[in-house]
């Protein structure tokens, strides 16, 4: 028995309405405005950009957090909170209950409060990191888009730099540099606080610009060989003004994925230096918290805990985040 030519066309009808409401959905919007709706539609990602914000407040108001809460990275008379003979807090952790005017307790042998230190290192780490991100970035979407556009000498000479900086150890490098260049250039004592933090800034940013520039080169021949650039190029549009209004904005998303997911490898990279002895000096870090506290994990493991712990929700965090921008700008991917 067949059915109604009606019926027919009205199940036909309702079958390609979804498909004809999606393409209208995203009709006239731009890639950039289609990522960063997925992204938002991503609970892992909104979770992750929260905790992301939350570090990025405290790091930016820092000092106005410490006096809110009534804490301070001062040295104090250290016999005031330790006791002198076993260099352990008289009040708070670990051997005594919860001190509500230290929340994260108090360092060993000096008394500092561990909340003031924590809340300080999270500025560091995180100015730290941003700035040799955004130095790295920029030096890598500069040398890659020259190399993969004018080519030539040009791109010989920026493959032959990237290579050679991608054979050479990292750490090996490190451990060399930072002690040169402080001696060098901290000749006072109340130098070495800054000198210290822009070596490391510069160490970072020297052996981390390697992996944008092959990137933006790799993307860059091929959109050279598309057809706007080439109309640009005959009609006599000047290279700097191709590189920048043609090319650039064509590589946006490329750069923001390259640049999430190196900065929690430079927060990881600053507190490794910082526990090895070669990172900042005369200021808060969470790599030198670390350093301090692992001789007393058996008798005080919350001295410990509390900088381990940021640096680990931190990197987590933006390393995920990272991972849902690629997933987002990329159009084969379904989340």
């Amino acid at each position: 028995m067949t059915m109604p030519a009606a019926d027919l066309e009205v199940h036909d009808d309702s079958s390609a309405r979804p498909a004809e409401a999606e393409r209208k959905a995203i009709a006239g919007r731009s890639p950039t405005r289609i990522a960063f709706d997925r992204l938002r539609k991503d609970p892992i990602a909104v979770i992750c950009f929260l905790t992301v914000v939350f570090f990025a407040l405290v790091a930016i108001f820092a000092d106005q957090i410490n006096s809110l809460i009534g804490v301070s990275t001062e040295v104090v008379r250290a016999s005031e909170r330790i006791n002198l003979q076993t260099n352990l807090p008289l009040e708070g952790p670990p051997n005594h209950g919860f001190d509500p005017d230290h929340p994260f307790g108090v360092a060993p042998r000096d008394g500092t409060d561990n909340l003031a230190v924590w809340v300080k290192g999270c500025q560091t780490s995180l100015f730290l990191a941003t700035m040799a991100a955004v130095l790295s970035t920029a030096i890598g979407v500069t040398l890659g888009l020259l190399a993969g556009f004018l080519g030539g000498v040009i791109d010989t000479i920026v493959s032959f730099l990237t290579d050679l900086f991608l054979t050479f150890p990292f750490l090996v490098g490190a451990l060399a540099l930072a002690p040169i260049i402080n001696e060098r250039f901290a000749t006072e004592p109340e130098k070495l606080r800054e000198v210290s933090f822009w070596a490391l800034v510069g160490i970072l940013t020297v052996f981390g610009w390697m992996g944008v520039a092959r990137l933006v080169r790799g993307e860059v021949l091929a959109l050279r060989e598309r057809e706007f650039v080439k109309a640009a190029r005959v009609i006599g549009v000047p290279t700097r003004r191709i590189l920048v209004r043609e090319m650039l904005p064509n590589l946006i998303a490329p750069i923001v994925i390259s640049f999430s997911l190196g900065l929690p490898a430079y927060v990881a990279a600053e507190a490794g230096l910082s526990f090895l002895g070669i990172g900042v000096f005369e200021r808060e870090s969470w790599g030198r918290t670390i350093a301090d506290a692992t001789g007393w994990w058996e008798l005080y493991p919350q001295f410990l805990l509390a900088p381990v712990i940021g640096i680990a929700v931190l990197v987590v965090a933006l390393n995920l985040l990272g991972d849902a921008i690629r997933d987002a700008f990329d159009p084969k991917t379904r989340r």
